[in-house]
């Protein structure tokens, strides 16, 4: 459904994507975690077609996202902060999406669509400006749902979230892969990356360094692992 072929990208000659290469199939999360400056956020950024790669291909359920726009309609992106009007509510900002992507909804589907992220109803008719960053999120998340996409590319979207509110996220975009999503985040959230995700990348530097199956993967040797890989030394010699 979304794969990364051979993808190179550089910025006033210096590599900040360097022969990446991944696939997320339907129905599957993947994440790539790494410090700033790794190239996450440019890998998105491709996807979304905001920028064009030096070689390479990002692939959107087998086309070519820089060749044709018939990928756009497909997905659905989550930025760290969702910008929403803040003067609408979230069924007019809901209403105004649809709108937008030229689709016809009624009320009753974006009611729908909230109840399953989880959105109170007595929020509903509140101007966004009131939200929390998990509120705003879950008004994002209901346009995936209302759009039916098939790819949702996701950046740092546990940042500043408290736990109860990570859960939450959690639970939502689990639901989504269920349905059949393939699903890309990238953050710095151990704890989310780990939890969530069916197989994690680990980038530094504008390369992949090693994409890890997350079957019965123990969070100590996720986070020793990723140190080893960015620090060239263990976890636990650093400490001692």
């Amino acid at each position: 459904m979304l794969e990364a072929k051979n993808l190179n990208k550089s910025f006033a000659g210096k590599q900040v994507l360097s022969s990446l290469s991944f696939t997320v199939a339907a129905g599957e999360i993947m994440c790539l975690l790494g410090a700033n400056g790794a190239g996450k956020s440019t890998t998105l950024n491709l996807f979304l077609n905001f920028l064009q790669p030096d070689s390479g291909q990002a692939l959107i359920d087998g086309v070519d996202v820089h060749l044709e726009d018939s990928s756009k309609h497909k997905l659905v992106y989550l930025p760290e902060q969702v910008n929403l009007y803040q003067e609408f509510n979230a069924i007019e900002n809901l209403k105004y999406l649809a709108c937008l992507s030229g689709l016809r909804v009624t009320e009753a589907q974006i009611h729908a669509a909230l109840d399953e992220t989880g959105l109170d109803n007595s929020a509903r008719q509140q101007n966004l400006k009131s939200y929390s960053k998990g509120m705003r999120q879950k008004v994002g998340i209901a346009f995936a749902v209302i759009r039916q996409a098939k790819v949702l590319l996701l950046d740092e979207p546990t940042s500043g979230l408290d736990p109860s509110a990570t859960l939450e996220f959690i639970r939502i975009i689990e639901q989504l892969a269920q349905k059949g999503a393939a699903i890309l985040m990238v953050t710095h959230d151990f704890y989310c990356a780990h939890t969530l995700s069916d197989k994690i990348g680990i980038m530094d530097q504008g390369r992949l360094l090693t994409l890890l199956e997350n079957k019965q993967l123990p969070i100590s040797t996720l986070e020793e692992t990723y140190h080893e890989l960015i620090s060239g030394k263990s976890l636990l010699r650093k400490v001692s």
